[in-house]
């Protein structure tokens, strides 16, 4: 991902919180001249057996995920290959309107995260039963879900984890994209929180939160 040197994150941090908080990927890898790249939206989380420390670049870092083994793109995976994980952070349209000066183009604000690793499919029917209990409990201990008691579902879990493919990505490398309006003038910049603070979209109220955020 081309990323601008004013647009990169203060720190990495930003990064790590951005894919907490947007878990729902969209994993990526190239498959062949014939088939194309394959892309799959999927939940990735954090894999709790890895320590919770994060080089700056992510590198290191482990991320679990799983998908539907009927889709074609589980056996277009392989061992060893390479995987892209993006990550969609808040994100909205800037009217020129909202710069009040003339000329103006356009624009729109946006956060992101791309994640390279190397993928391991895990075969194993406890291991990946593993995988769907630990995402199952990262979400419902988080904004996501509502505390729900999985232990009276887990004969169901049993019954149809054979369908599902999980993997386990070591993380090689990551880029943060977080274009927030640094390359306007502050009083411009000032008017664009202004306005997506006092918006009735979420999108816009999430993306001013990131703006307060950024170094002065």
């Amino acid at each position: 991902m081309f990323v601008p040197s004013n647009y990169r994150e203060p720190d990495s941090s930003w990064m790590t919180d951005l894919i907490r908080d947007n878990p729902l990927a969209l994993a990526v890898i190239n498959g062949t001249v014939e088939d194309g790249p394959f892309a799959t939206h999927l939940p990735v989380i954090a894999d709790p057996q890895a320590p919770e420390e994060w080089a700056p670049d992510l590198s290191g870092g482990k991320l679990l995920g799983h998908m539907n083994r009927a889709n074609p793109h589980w056996d277009a995976i392989e061992n060893g290959s390479v995987i892209l994980l993006t990550f969609t952070g808040p994100h909205s349209y800037v009217s020129p309107t909202v710069y009040k000066k003339s000329p103006a183009a356009p624009t729109w604000n946006f956060t992101s995260v791309h994640v390279r690793g190397v993928v391991e499919k895990i075969d194993s029917i406890e291991e990946t039963m593993g995988v769907v209990q630990a995402t199952v409990a990262a979400f419902e201990g988080s904004k996501f879900g509502t505390g729900w008691d999985m232990s009276e579902s887990i004969g169901y879990f049993r019954r149809i984890v054979p369908a599902v493919g999980a993997f386990r990505v070591t993380v090689s490398g990551a880029e943060g994209m977080f274009k927030l309006s640094q390359e306007q003038p502050d009083e411009v910049r000032g008017r664009v929180l202004d306005s997506f603070t006092g918006s009735g979209c979420t999108r816009q109220r999430d993306t001013a939160d990131l703006m307060r955020q950024l170094p002065v």
